[in-house]
């Protein structure tokens, strides 16, 4: 198929691809890249001086609160009473990180009870709670 002649014939599909701007194309890509690819790796040699900076990660503590099936409330295997457990929240929300606070109720304690516990740890500021339960078997 030739693309000179008889242009009146416009029965033949042209299947053939003009590859010439194809050309033009990585060609001017190929000067580009060759020009700027020297200035990205010019630079001016110094000697930077020396440091180790590693971050001080500091990990919450955790706090194990318990209600236990009489209502009674246990930090971290210690009876406390509510206003012991008061204190004790404000002093934990006034440190820096706060703990996470595991809150574990016993199955048969009245909803109440943790209730309680769970507005007495919001009052105080912490913001981690979680509840702990043990998978079903």
């Amino acid at each position: 198929m030739a693309f000179g002649g008889d242009f009146d014939n416009n029965d033949e599909v042209m299947s053939e691809i003009n590859m010439t701007p194809l050309v033009d194309v990585m060609l001017v890509l190929l000067i580009i890249f060759i020009i700027t690819v020297p200035v990205l790796t010019h630079s001016v040699e110094i000697e930077l001086p020396r440091a180790s900076n590693v971050p001080n990660e500091l990990k919450p503590t955790t706090v194990q609160l318990a209600v236990d099936a009489t209502g009674d409330v246990f930090w971290n295997e210690t009876k406390v009473t509510p206003a012991e457990l008061a204190a004790k929240l404000s002093a934990a929300a006034a440190t820096n990180p706060q703990p996470e606070i595991h809150l574990r109720g016993d199955r048969t304690v009245a909803y109440e009870h943790v209730v309680k516990t769970m507005a007495a740890v919001q009052s105080a500021g912490i913001l981690k709670l979680g509840f702990v339960t043990e998978p079903a078997s």
